[in-house]
């Protein structure tokens, strides 16, 4: 055994002499020292992506490695002030020439002149709408190769501008400047492809199809495709209207907080007539309902239509915008029913295309496939005014799925989704716990901020917070999840509290003896109840009822019964009512 081992250790270490001297064989052949420079040179160029991987010891090395080389030429002095710039967070590039090399902000730049040899000519500062002026004191840093203290004058720079509050302005990510950007994520003009502004995605459009993780948006991977988007161009037009010829932004010019620029109004001595137009093109024509349709037009002083349009149900253009989206080239015939098969769950979604409004007509809209501009200083009001209309559409749309399940599925859920104005619409069904009706009323007030509100009969157990819906919401922006959470909260609830059932019982028997008489107005055939504040009625039609499974238990319930009034001529029996309430909530949850 022992002499086994030593054979073992001696091959181990013919092995190493014979891999030494291959290496040495290697290295020792004469390499011209402009080759080895620009070995090294390529290996730090790579050190952003080594960074990108955690490297960051070796980073570290390669920039210590850079600092110890003499600059003694204009590639060697280009490299280190770019190395610098990285070091402080900052942008930098070169001129055509090679000869100039810019550190770049949001805010401010800095503007190193040299000659072909690499010596220094001036170092110019420009702060954000300024001329750039020459600064003494980091010409002196330069010329004396004190790099250190130049790199102490740009973090001064860049502190100057790092206000509290002010990130989104100034570090904004991808993701920031495609939702709250004043023209989204700006990709500029490249070959055949225009100027292209990213205004909207949605939590759907950040899921990678094949695997369903996360997509982290960063500079480098925001695809064309990716979300909703709008292409900037110039057409000919049968009209005359008057187009910049200089630019609107000159100099020192104010900023409003998302730090959009003040635009000057156009004039006969910065513009001219032409038989063209500024258009923002949509790769799709996009649903547009009546009211935004008005408030674009109203936005840009343009008709937004040629000739008059065909207005259709908003929600039925909407299930044929979302249907596109799929290459399946097989018609659905859904009849404005649709599926969605989710974890532990199966829903069924009526889309109400033709529930009246307050003012008794149905909600209409058209599809929208430019818009004309002629002043820049339009375009983040009408990209706003879009990306509203979008987040309202990607609510309505989660519903429509290609999805195929049999009509009478076990445990199949049933929904209605009705229209209640442009911006807000319900979703009806039944309560988890009780045999009632409960509804869900969603107002999308822009495009980052959905308000819910739940109603539900007085004895109806407890379901979840408006709070809890609206922060699913504007989490999934998706009608079906949100629905599965609510279900799936009313279940965990009604474990944690078995007393509810209790409760909800007693409830009932004591509010029956107030109810409004028999004969209060109501309009046969319709559940319904009132909303606060004047905002109309919720109507649920009778012949979706009949198709779910969810019947005569409404038309029993509570809530059905309270169409008209909270509150009875016995307005002391009621508060008596409310008070026992409130007194044997007590009770049980302090058992």
């Amino acid at each position: 055994m022992k002499a086994q081992g030593e054979t073992e250790e001696s091959e181990k270490l013919s092995k190493m002499s014979s891999l030494l001297e291959r290496l040495h064989a290697k290295f020792n052949q004469n390499r011209p020292w402009s080759e080895t420079i620009k070995l090294v040179r390529q290996v730090m160029e790579k050190r952003v992506v080594m960074s990108s991987g955690g490297h960051q010891h070796l980073v570290s090395c390669l920039e210590t490695l850079q600092k110890a080389l003499k600059v003694t030429s204009l590639p060697a002095m280009t490299d280190r002030l770019e190395s610098i710039a990285r070091q402080n967070g900052l942008g930098s590039h070169l001129s055509a020439s090679g000869t100039e090399c810019y550190i770049t902000s949001d805010m401010f730049y800095v503007e190193v002149q040299l000659d072909p040899a690499g010596q220094l000519c001036d170092v110019k500062v420009a702060h954000h709408g300024e001329n750039p002026v020459s600064c003494p004191e980091l010409v002196q840093q330069l010329r004396e190769k004190n790099f250190d203290e130049f790199s102490k004058h740009l973090k001064g720079l860049v502190n100057l501008y790092n206000l509290p509050g002010d990130k989104k302005a100034t570090n904004a990510g991808p993701l920031d400047k495609i939702l709250h950007g004043s023209v989204g994520y700006l990709t500029p003009r490249s070959g055949g492809h225009l100027m292209n502004l990213k205004y909207y995605v949605s939590p759907s459009d950040l899921l990678d199809d094949k695997t369903a993780s996360p997509i982290i948006l960063h500079e480098n991977n925001v695809s064309r495709s990716l979300g909703m988007n709008a292409s900037v161009t110039i057409e000919g037009t049968s009209a005359m209207y008057k187009l910049p010829i200089a630019p609107l932004i000159m100099g020192s010019h104010p900023v409003d907080n998302k730090w959009t620029p003040s635009f000057s109004s156009i004039t006969s001595a910065n513009s001219v007539d032409l038989p063209a137009c500024f258009f923002l093109k949509f790769p799709q024509p996009i649903p547009v309902s009546r009211a935004f349709v008005q408030k674009l037009q109203s936005c840009t002083g343009i008709p937004l239509f040629e000739t008059q349009p065909t207005y259709a149900p908003l929600y039925e253009l909407i299930t044929q915008f979302e249907l596109s989206k799929d290459p399946d080239p097989i018609p659905l015939n859904h009849n404005m029913r649709f599926y969605a098969a989710l974890p532990g769950q199966q829903h069924c979604y009526f889309l109400n295309k033709d529930a009246p409004l307050p003012d008794g007509r149905s909600l209409q809209g058209a599809l929208v496939s430019k818009i004309t501009f002629q002043h820049p200083g339009r375009v983040p009001l009408i990209l706003n005014l879009i990306r509203h209309q979008v987040a309202y559409n990607t609510l309505i749309g989660s519903c429509v799925k290609r999805t195929i399940l049999k009509e009478d599925s076990p445990g199949l859920l049933q929904f209605e989704v009705c229209p209640l104005s442009e911006s807000r619409f319900s979703v009806s069904f039944q309560h988890p716990v009780n045999d009632s009706l409960v509804c869900v009323v969603m107002d999308v007030q822009d495009s980052t901020h959905v308000s819910c509100k739940l109603y539900k009969g007085l004895s109806d157990a407890l379901i979840c917070t408006d709070d809890f819906i609206a922060k699913v919401v504007q989490r999934c922006m998706s009608i079906p999840v949100t629905m599965r959470a609510i279900r799936r909260k009313a279940e965990t609830i009604q474990a944690d509290t078995p007393a509810l059932s209790l409760i909800a019982e007693t409830v009932e028997d004591m509010v029956k003896k107030n109810l409004p008489p028999a004969s209060s107005p109501g309009e046969p055939g319709l559940n319904c109840f009132t909303l606060p504040e004047n905002q109309g009625a919720l109507h649920f039609s009778t012949g979706w009822r009949r198709r779910g499974r969810i019947n005569q238990a409404w038309d029993t319930s509570l809530l059905s019964r309270c169409t008209h009034s909270s509150v009875s001529k016995e307005g002391k029996d009621m508060k008596s009512t409310s008070t026992y309430l409130l007194l044997l909530v007590s009770y049980v949850f302090s058992v």
